[in-house]
């Protein structure tokens, strides 16, 4: 998978990409991240990619052409599946999104907003989806466009060293993963459960889905409401 970022300060996205996870997926040729610095496309000798709004108002405004035609270069070398708007007005990203991007997408291109955001008519023309990462606002969509990317390439096959560790990841059955414990066997006076060095696989895979059930329950209700609508079943031995 090749992913593209457009940004007005592509230094930001420098060490996301050189550590960890998505370093190893790049050494191994999973995965490839590019950062393209927009004020390579500006429209003038000074720089500007900017210019105030329309109508008034307080900030500035990514103007069309240094987009477009950033956008357009990279088209020339290969096509993309997804043109990705990071904003707070997208839909919120979530384990879903991921998975699928991961899924349908050989290429991507993710651009970030800035100042009071990009002029309507690139998100009209250009941009085929738009991500928010959460109910409030960054500076620029660079960290949320981190966020993005470090969610996808993850789930791409031999970017993890254990092939089943995402698919046990929290969201993706629509819970919260359930505790995890390690060495030592007994910490302050505290232990593991004894569940867990049973041995018995089947047992261990039940109390692990009590758990996320619990937790899930506990912290985050609006999803074990999603969850007990899609498991009826469940909901009426919860009844019970």
């Amino acid at each position: 998978m090749r992913i593209d970022i457009i940004s007005c300060v592509p230094n930001l996205l420098d060490s996301p990409f050189s550590h960890s996870i998505l370093q190893r997926a790049n050494d191994k040729s999973l995965s490839e991240v590019h950062v393209h610095d927009l004020r390579k496309y500006a429209v003038n000798k000074h720089g500007h990619i900017d210019d105030y709004a329309y109508g008034h108002g307080a900030g500035m405004v990514i103007m069309c052409e240094p987009i477009f035609n950033c956008i357009e270069d990279l088209k020339k070398e290969r096509e993309y599946q997804e043109v990705i708007y990071m904003t707070p007005d997208g839909e919120v990203f979530n384990q879903q999104i991921a998975n699928h991007l991961s899924i349908t997408c050989e290429n991507i291109i993710i651009l970030c907003g800035h100042y009071k955001g990009i002029d309507q008519r690139v998100r009209d023309e250009l941009v085929t989806r738009e991500i928010s990462i959460g109910d409030y606002v960054l500076s620029g969509g660079e960290l949320a466009a981190a966020v993005v990317a470090d969610a996808i390439i993850r789930l791409l096959p031999g970017v993890l060293g254990d092939e089943t560790s995402a698919l046990t990841d929290s969201f993706q059955d629509g819970l919260l993963a359930p505790p995890v414990y390690t060495r030592p066997k007994e910490w302050k006076g505290k232990e593991v459960p004894s569940i867990l060095l049973s041995g018995h696989e089947s047992k261990i895979d039940e109390w692990r889905l009590e758990e996320s059930m619990e937790r899930t329950k506990e912290r985050r209700p609006d999803l074990w409401d999603k969850y007990l609508d899609a498991h009826p079943e469940i909901k009426k031995k919860k009844k019970k």
